[in-house]
């Protein structure tokens, strides 16, 4: 089940249900640089939601425990989170959705894929190393969609730079206005505590005492003379930044940050649950609820009666023992209910809905009951693909994320030559899950992997030894890049599949691509074709139009 049921007022009409349940909807994701400590605050939102009753211990590779996001076995080897998972918890209220997402640079298409999902991101910055590469990158497609942004400075219990010039590093380079929350007293073995900024108190921070439960000593006041005594050499350091910041810094605008141009920055430590707190609130208090969706033909409501949605992700074998498929299904309008049948846009088709899942951290539940905001599970046998638009029968289309070209490339042939019927389909199946992409070549049909980094190859080698019991050879590629074709009318298809035969491969959906052996050729073969399209992304689960 969906968590404690929202008891409705007996007098309220569905349309009245629908609106409350909808305001109450949080829905998230958590991005960052590898190693800003993303997973870690994952787990301890998790705790603080009530979801879990234990962190795992993301980086202690003896334990037996891992962290609750990472489910997949190479995951919880590497303690890197590869892949992206979602869970639902209550907090005060209201139903949130938190969706993790990978932090490695070399799995940032399933990233983006997860932001088009969301209404607001928690965005984790390493105290030590500031603003990092992914990090810019994954701010650049938030603000595509103008999403709202929440920050996190982690660390703080660890030796780090001045917050001041934090503030001015994520200003500058991510080009976005902060607005501090919290200030932090000291840093490293000094670190006291923070000071909330709009509550004017310190919460104190005590090492080894914070928990999920436990409630943390409060000092109202920044004159209060109890502060000189416990802190006598931080203090003043503390009114003299605080001083500083009110008349520097940008205050707080709930309006700048609903439309993306603003941060609320807050400052803490995941591992120490120290902050955690805070950025719940915050997401209860300031994060929008499930907004408009682009349908393609119109904004759709949250809040309509009919139900709709789309598909961001797949996940092959989330449980081994069943080999299931599991589409990610982010609601956009209307009610899910148990057996509800709902039209399969890109097919025409009719599909039931039958036996939804609910993530609730670490295990999945039977959904009876879903809305705007929320993602279900919905089992998949090859039907669904990422980007595909489920409606109760109006012609709708939910914009997607698109593929990008691939600029890394292996050939896969199988060790034993009886397994490579096992071999495509594990590559096929990990194709649609966007986990890496899968081209066969026009001429000799040989299997083409394409990646965005080369880690993706080596999850994809593990997960076909592991799930699908193949052992393949990877060879090098001469390949330098790919694109989509279009073509103006069949003549000039012809003609250019004649002339090009050797150069031409089709993707999981059966698209046309060019493989270009360097730039120059690409660039030759552009110039010889000026009316021949060769386009670097396509939308999921989508044809590439002719131009």
């Amino acid at each position: 089940m969906n968590g404690p049921a929202l008891t409705a007022h007996p007098a309220a009409s569905p349309a009245a249900d629908l609106l409350r349940d909808v305001q109450k909807r949080r829905t998230f994701a958590i991005i960052s640089h590898p190693d800003a400590g993303k997973t870690t605050l994952t787990e301890k939102l998790l705790l603080f939601g009530g979801a879990i009753q234990m962190a795992g211990t993301v980086k202690a590779r003896k334990s037996a425990r891992h962290a609750t996001s990472d489910w997949m076995e190479v995951e919880k080897q590497r303690g890197i989170s590869v892949t992206s998972s979602v869970m639902q918890f209550e907090y005060d209220g209201h139903t949130v959705n938190l969706l993790d997402t990978p932090g490695h640079q070399d799995f940032s298409e399933d990233t983006y894929r997860v932001l088009t999902a969301v209404d607001a991101a928690v965005m984790v910055v390493d105290a030590a190393k500031g603003v990092e590469a992914q990090t810019i990158k994954l701010l650049e497609v938030c603000r595509l969609r103008n999403t709202p942004i929440i920050t996190f400075v982690n660390k703080l219990d660890r030796e780090v730079r001045e917050p001041m010039a934090l503030i001015e590093e994520i200003e500058s380079i991510l080009k976005i206005d902060c607005a501090p929350i919290t200030w932090p007293v000291g840093q490293g073995k000094t670190f006291r505590g923070v000071w909330h900024l709009l509550h004017e108190r310190l919460m104190r921070f005590t090492p080894g005492e914070a928990s999920a439960s436990g409630e943390l000593e409060l000092i109202e006041g920044i004159a209060n003379p109890k502060l000189d005594q416990l802190f006598p050499l931080e203090i003043n350091p503390l009114r003299e930044d605080i001083a500083l910041i009110q008349g520097a810094s940008h205050p707080f605008d709930i309006a700048a940050f609903l439309a993306g141009q603003q941060t609320p920055v807050f400052f803490g430590s995941g591992i120490n649950n120290f902050g955690v707190r805070e950025i719940l609130q915050a997401l209860i208090e300031w994060a929008p609820s499930p907004q408009p969706r682009d349908g393609g033909t119109r904004q759709v409501q949250p809040t309509e009666a009919p139900f709709t949605g789309f598909v961001f992700k797949i996940q092959a074998n989330m449980d081994p023992k069943h080999r299931d498929r599991i589409a990610f299904f982010r609601v956009c309008s209307g009610r899910y209910a148990p057996g509800m049948k709902v039209s399969h846009r890109r097919t025409a088709r009719e599909i039931k809905l039958a036996n939804a899942l609910t993530f609730m951290a670490n295990e999945r539940v039977a959904s009876e009951d879903a809305v705007a905001g929320d993602i279900i599970g919905i089992h998949n046998h090859g039907q669904l693909q990422i980007g595909d638009t489920l409606t109760e029968g109006e012609a709708l289309g939910f914009k997607g994320i698109p593929y990008f070209a691939p600029e890394l490339f292996r050939l896969a042939r199988p060790r034993d030559p009886f397994k490579a019927k096992q071999l495509e389909k594990g590559l096929r199946e990990l194709g649609e899950e966007g986990a890496i992409q899968v081209f066969q070549t026009t001429a000799g049909h040989n299997l083409l992997l394409g990646a965005v980094g080369v880690l993706q190859f080596e999850i994809v080698a593990q997960r076909l030894a592991a799930e699908y019991k193949v052992d393949a050879l990877y060879d090098a590629a001469s390949i330098a890049t790919a694109r989509w074709l279009a073509y103006p009318d069949e003549a000039t298809r012809r003609d250019f599949e004649r002339e090009q035969a050797a150069a031409l491969a089709t993707d999981v959906d059966g698209n046309p691509v060019f493989l270009a052996a360097n730039k120059y050729n690409l660039q030759v073969t552009q110039e010889r074709w000026p009316k021949v399209s060769f386009h670097t992304t396509r939308e999921h689960g989508q044809r590439v139009s002719h131009s």
